[in-house]
């Protein structure tokens, strides 16, 4: 049967004109200096090479992106250096890579089909394969191990220790085998289902890494004592920045909404092998990259999400996006709001956590004010000395922070089903239950550590899971005792982006170099 040739997106119809563009401007250049004597006299011929030995056919590559115009020398095309065809040279060159960087990063409304926008490894399988007081960082020293588990005299925190301790790293594929996303992975997450371990991860370009953690190793067919080929991963790139955040809708396990720098929030639809558009500034020149992204347990149509510069949106996804109608946007904080989320099992309770360096509890059933001072009830808040990068609600009412005073705190709200609207809690309220020295200085390179809670554990023990410096993973309780501190052979980095599977004891961690460890 032949194949039906498939028509090109908008986007990459875009990607091709702007290719075309700047060949078409060095084709030019090419000609004026020809023109003007000034072109080489003669090309040198390529040097001949000995044949190789014939080797079997490499498996088929997805094309690599184009990096847009190069930089040429001007010695080597008889330009001579300060005249006036130099400078022009070097200006158009100039304006071409300004260009090209300006349309690689301009956001792209239309939807995309998932054949669009894989980058590297499989193409995506629609047959649902996959849906199926703190010391400096010291690299591996640990500072809770199994001695610490043995002096437990509690008995059910010591077998909780030891269930948790006893978490290894995935055997069929080390860390260094799997290169989940090509940059730096900012985000990470577990597809909801507990047959198996699907990992997701979006990284600092837009790219979304996809991985099957059920699969068993791979060796070459024609050679029984090959290594392994590695593990079988899809790279989608639906966003043109980092994706900051993402979520699997509550009501839809193969509905995917994530979050990015771009401005644009996208869900992916499993299913269907489609990312469409849901949400993204009417004005396509904003600017206004996107920190926090939620869908309500109570509402599917509801899109919760936040701002670099301090805006908190709510948004019904069933009105167009360009009239603005259904959309309702809170200046919640000056500064930026690193991170939001809205209690599991009380969605109209918001806790964010700001660069302002404070926490906030917000209500969205009571909204007052007009204008730019129409806001939901400010709840409380708690100042900490630095800023804070994350608030995560777990789903029995706790909040855990994390902030660069090397601390990490939790705030007990268990009573807050007893608040009414328009409530607010007294300054002794809003204080932490349990403080917790941890080394929270990520530096540039490593993305910052956040707390995540595993929202519905099956012992109904709260705990959550955050990197560590050292190049291990901290598991803690609700009562900031410390669980477990996973490692392994294998991990050459900080595994700065944890996380819990919701409901079983699966934890995924993502690196700056786009490499996962996954311990179950």
């Amino acid at each position: 049967m032949a194949k039906q040739k498939v028509e090109l997106s908008e986007y990459e119809r875009k990607r091709q004109e702007n290719i075309a563009k700047t060949q078409e401007l060095l084709r030019n250049l090419e000609m004026e200096a020809a023109q003007a004597g000034l072109a080489p006299t003669s090309r040198s011929t390529a040097s001949s090479r000995p044949k190789s030995k014939p080797k079997k056919p490499a498996p088929k590559k997805i094309k690599e992106e184009d990096v847009g115009p190069r930089r040429t020398s001007s010695r080597l095309r008889g330009i001579e250096a300060d005249s006036e065809t130099a400078k022009r040279k070097a200006e158009e060159e100039y304006d071409a890579r300004k260009e090209a960087d300006r349309a690689k990063r301009q956001r792209v409304s239309d939807a995309f089909r998932f054949s669009d926008i894989v980058v590297a490894g499989n193409e995506w399988d629609q047959d649902g394969k996959f849906a199926s007081i703190v010391p400096p960082a010291k690299p591996y020293q640990r500072t809770f191990n199994a001695d610490r588990v043995k002096e437990t005299s509690d008995k059910e925190l010591k077998a909780l220790r030891q269930n948790m301790m006893g978490l290894q790293l995935w055997e069929t594929y080390g860390p260094n085998q799997i290169k989940l996303t090509p940059e730096r992975i900012y985000s990470m997450g577990f597809h909801p289902t507990a047959d198996k371990p699907l990992v997701f991860a979006g990284d600092k370009l837009g790219n979304l890494g996809i991985i099957d953690c059920s699969q068993e190793a791979l060796k070459a067919e024609d050679d029984e004592e090959a290594d392994d080929e590695g593990p079988s991963i899809t790279t989608l790139k639906p966003h043109t920045r980092t994706i900051h955040t993402f979520q699997f809708s509550p009501h839809d396990a193969n509905a995917l909404y994530s979050a990015s720098y771009d401005s644009t929030v996208r869900k992916l639809d499993l299913a269907k092998g489609v990312a469409i558009e849901v949400y993204a500034p009417a004005d396509t020149r904003e600017d206004a990259p996107l920190s926090g992204i939620e869908i309500s347990k109570d509402d599917a149509n509801m899109l919760y999400f936040s701002t670099l510069d301090g805006k908190f949106g709510m948004y019904d996804m069933r009105t167009p996006s360009e009239k603005a109608a259904g959309l309702e946007i809170f200046q919640l904080s000056d500064k930026k709001i690193g991170g939001f989320t809205l209690h599991p099992e009380l969605p109209h309770l918001v806790a964010t956590a700001s660069l302002d360096r404070t926490l906030k509890i917000w209500d969205l059933r009571k909204i007052g004010g007009k204008g730019d001072s129409r806001l939901p009830a400010l709840v409380g808040e708690h100042e900490s000395r630095l800023s804070v990068s994350h608030a995560a609600w777990s789903s029995a009412g706790y909040v855990a922070t994390a902030s660069y005073d090397d601390t990490i705190k939790i705030h007990d709200f268990s009573n807050s089903g007893k608040w009414k609207a328009g409530s607010s809690l007294t300054d002794a309220e809003m204080k932490p239950s349990a403080v917790i020295p941890h080394n929270n200085q990520t530096g540039r390179w490593v993305t910052i550590l956040r707390a995540q809670w595993q929202l519905y554990p099956q012992d109904g023990v709260q705990r959550f899971c955050i990197g560590n410096m050292n190049r291990f993973v901290d598991i803690y309780t609700a009562k900031g005792q410390q669980l477990a501190q996973l490692g392994g052979e294998g991990i050459t980095a900080v595994p700065a982006v944890a996380k819990f599977h919701n409901t079983q004891d699966w934890v995924a961690a993502g690196t700056a170099s786009g490499k996962l460890c996954l311990w179950m």
